[in-house]
């Protein structure tokens, strides 16, 4: 189980060096419409929207996230980061407070947690260190929580929701994201993007603390669902909800913060 998600995260993260570096922005957007329309749909499977309504919502998810394509302002999509901020620090923490049932609001809900995100990771593209670089803290938080957890778990975090998940484990992910930022700001690869100097602290740790909240989340939704994984396309991972759950969460706050650093 343990080298298939190795093997699929480094094939991941192939392919996103690639998409990054090695084709034009737009194949670069159409790939992150794709990924994310497959995310729709397991959204969609997992909170009981019919057929009809599953083509529209992950039409949608995909208009939103192509929209630069056809000229749409940048304006529409940092309110759309402002809106799925809003919503990750309000309106989710409500959901997993009362256990409430999401597929009740589906749709609204499945835009705000996909259409931002994916909207965030194709302006992000633009700047392919940076975008990486933010991509670590979540990738690490989730590394160092899952080892962490593993050798020293002992209370649990949300044990109603993901029993697997403890607060040792948070921090082992909040000390691997530490280590990490050190390093980055002690060689100077932060430069003067959003996570230099103590902003980039500040960043780090909403960051961390919001792809928790992210994949607890996502958790709620399978749980209420009945389902284990959201999918079986990423072997050792389950679908991809599972794999950006942490990135839905992050990647919009992160790209505001970029869009402030660049002026």
């Amino acid at each position: 189980m343990l080298g298939q998600r190795v093997a699929t995260a480094v094939v991941l993260i192939a392919l996103c060096v690639a998409g990054l570096w090695f084709v034009p922005h737009w194949v670069w957007t159409l790939g992150v419409a794709a990924f994310f329309a497959i995310g729709a749909y397991e959204w969609a499977k997992l909170t009981g929207l019919r057929r009809t309504s599953t083509a529209v919502f992950c039409a949608v998810v995909v208009a939103s996230i192509c929209a630069p394509l056809v000229g749409v302002p940048l304006s529409w999509a940092v309110g759309a980061w402002a809106l799925a901020g809003l919503a990750w620090a309000m309106l989710m923490p409500a959901f997993l407070a009362r256990a409430a049932a999401v597929r009740k609001a589906s749709v609204p809900v499945g835009w705000l947690v996909l259409a931002p995100a994916g909207a965030a990771l194709v302006w992000l593209g633009q700047w392919p260190w940076q975008l990486l670089s933010l991509l670590c803290i979540v990738w690490i938080a989730d590394t160092g929580a899952y080892f962490a957890g593993r050798a020293f778990g002992r209370h649990k975090l949300a044990p109603s929701i993901s029993p697997g998940k403890t607060w040792e484990g948070v921090a082992g992910g909040a000390v691997g994201v530490a280590l990490y930022l050190f390093v980055l700001q002690a060689s100077g690869a932060a430069g003067t993007g959003p996570l230099a100097g103590a902003p980039g602290w500040s960043l780090a740790l909403t960051l961390t603390a919001l792809s928790v909240l992210g994949d607890l989340f996502e958790s709620l939704v399978k749980r209420q669902a009945g389902a284990k994984d959201s999918g079986t396309l990423l072997p050792g991972h389950g679908g991809v909800l599972d794999r950006i759950d942490g990135l839905t969460s992050t990647l919009p706050v992160a790209a505001l913060a970029m869009y402030i650093s660049v002026g």
